[in-house]
């Protein structure tokens, strides 16, 4: 069983940056693979970022890249999404989820279901 508990959303004009966090309970995080979804109002979960047990591999979604970046200090159990040059279209509720993945790579990495533990989710809101 894995708790995670994100925080750091909040309200930010376009342009601006924020940083996510996700804090993950338990002894074994080296060994989860994590990922940010987001569920913007009225839409599907999608994927924005992921990365492996060993920060080994990183995976981000076209819509992002240059712009987030992903990494995890497992000291911490904790997972970080870097978000900047932030557009209106990125408001939505982020959320963390992991998966057991022994190894650094990752496949399946942008499909939900594969991930078996996910937290409560924390609200970006970008205004213009």
């Amino acid at each position: 069983q894995v708790q995670l508990v994100e925080s750091g959303g909040g309200l930010v004009q376009a342009g601006g940056s924020l940083r996510l966090s996700c804090a993950a309970s338990g002894r074994t995080f080296s060994n989860y693979a994590m990922v940010w979804f987001r569920q913007a109002p009225g839409k599907e979960r999608d994927f924005a970022a992921a990365i492996t047990r060993s920060s080994g591999s990183t995976y981000y979604a076209d819509s992002v890249k240059g712009r987030f970046t992903i990494c995890r200090d497992n000291a911490k159990n904790t997972v970080y999404l870097q978000m900047n040059s932030l557009k209106p279209e990125n408001t939505a509720v982020y959320y963390c989820a992991a998966r057991p993945t022994p190894a650094n790579y990752l496949t399946n990495y942008a499909v939900s279901n594969y991930y078996a533990y996910w937290g409560q989710g924390t609200q970006v809101t970008v205004s213009s």
